[in-house]
């Protein structure tokens, strides 16, 4: 082409642009409803549809069920045991990218356990019913094996011998709604296993206050709130023994009054008695454990009891504080209130669920709180990727006193604590989504209509 016509065709494209735009009107105020212009969200906004929410729970599912298998194996000869009369000191569980005796996977197991409740799709409650079940046969063989022999080997040994709340409380949490639910194979002694190492062989401070001797000696872990007391509400609802519920009102109240800060109405992480000054770092994690072990309290407490309004109390103010510190993404941090934190999945997603729950049941405000719930789950769902892997969960975490211990902590699609919450956070979300509705309402989300 020469210079000519390249030139002569430049400028007719110019002109034909020229005319465009001048044949547009601009837009201002008088012209256009500039409060109607679309916002650039980073994360989607609105109402998600059910149906959206069930594949995200979907995907969760058959990553789970893919790479969780509920088989053992022999670990020399690699073959697969069938038969229980062949368990022996090289029984393995058949590998998987999970631990099916982990804290984590009790979370996981509660969470399966909602989502079959709420969505009637029993292949959610199998899931558990299939993993409990396994471990629930293998039990009494290893449990004769410990008493021979307290060193012998055992694939179930955090069951049988637990050494923290982490070995004992979420599962044994998750054990009593599976059989709550109608799970008829042997969990009985294993729950009254764990309920006892939690009732009279954990450590506790003179007060009664469950706590650790790490890092620190006489330490207490907000985590630990989550791993006790709701298996000790629990086993009050399946008993109907009220000395279970008064532990873990005790729990709640004594933990709360060393470690929630009232301003923020955030719980600093970890509290040691031998500190003069305690540094309160609000990590994101330890917080969902706290306000989840609130709300499953209270699903449980008769209302009647003295401590019931306490617990209450505590709950409306602990959410109210962490709403406030919600991102735009509808993320929360890492550390709650330091922005400059990264925002992490499995945090976020507990708070979706605990919050939602609280909604559901009439502990909070409805009106205030149901669209940072629903803005926390559109967030949720984009961290989970087609595989069905969880991104963006803090690996576990321990107890630290500087900031850079939380600001650096890896993100892992392996990190176990993401999958318990994503499913639970769903699940209550699709609760939410049948019990209220929502609109649009001058471009902001809201719930529609409401009780006078």
């Amino acid at each position: 082409m020469t210079i000519i016509k390249r030139s002569f065709l430049c400028i007719s494209l110019l002109a034909s642009g020229l005319s465009v735009t001048a044949q547009q009107e601009p837009v201002t105020d008088t012209n256009t409803p500039l409060h109607l212009l679309q916002p650039d969200y980073p994360t989607p906004y609105g109402k998600p549809e059910a149906k959206e929410v069930l594949k995200v729970l979907d995907r969760v599912y058959s990553y789970l069920d893919a790479t969780t298998p509920a088989r053992l194996m022999n670990g020399k000869t690699q073959k697969e045991i069938t038969d229980l009369k062949q368990l022996n000191e090289n029984t393995v569980f058949a590998p998987g990218d999970f631990r099916l005796t982990s804290y984590e996977w009790g979370v996981t197991y509660a969470g399966m356990l909602l989502a079959g409740e709420v969505t009637g799709d029993q292949k959610y409650t199998d899931y558990t019913y299939k993993r409990l079940k396994l471990i629930a046969d293998i039990a009494p063989y290893y449990r004769e094996q410990l008493k021979k022999d307290p060193d012998s080997p055992s694939p179930i040994r955090s069951v049988l011998d637990p050494h923290a709340l982490d070995d004992a409380g979420a599962i044994c949490a998750a054990m009593i709604k599976a059989k709550k639910q109608g799970a008829k194979f042997g969990l009985t002694s294993i729950i009254d296993h764990y309920i006892d190492y939690i009732s009279t062989r954990e450590f506790r401070l003179k007060d009664g206050t469950l706590a650790r001797n790490r890092p620190q000696p006489n330490t207490i872990w907000l985590d630990d709130l989550f791993m006790s007391v709701p298996a000790l509400a629990q086993m009050g609802k399946l008993t109907g023994e009220k000395k279970y519920f008064d532990d873990a009102v005790k729990q709640v109240l004594q933990f709360s009054e060393r470690m929630f800060n009232k301003e923020k109405g955030l719980y600093m992480h970890g509290w040691v008695q031998a500190m003069k000054v305690h540094p309160e770092f609000h990590w994101g994690r330890a917080n969902g454990w706290a306000v989840m072990t609130l709300v499953e309290l209270l699903d449980v407490l008769p209302p009647e009891h003295k401590g019931y309004n306490k617990v209450l109390t505590i709950l409306r103010a602990h959410i109210k504080g962490l709403i406030s510190y919600q991102d735009g993404t509808g993320f929360w941090h890492q550390l709650l209130d330091c922005p400059d934190t990264y925002l992490e999945t499995s945090a976020t997603a507990i708070y979706t669920y605990s919050i939602a729950r609280a909604i559901n049941k009439g502990y909070v405000d409805k009106l205030a709180y149901a669209p940072a719930v629903l803005l926390g789950w559109n967030a949720v769902a984009t961290k989970v990727n087609e595989k069905g892997q969880v991104e963006g969960t803090c690996v576990g975490t321990g107890m630290g006193f500087d900031p850079a211990f939380y600001y650096y902590r890896p993100v892992n699609v392996y990190a176990a604590h993401g999958y318990g919450p994503v499913l639970l956070a769903g699940a209550e979300v699709l609760n939410m989504l049948k019990k209220h509705q929502f609109e649009i309402n001058d471009s902001s989300l809201q719930l529609l209509g409401h009780d006078e």
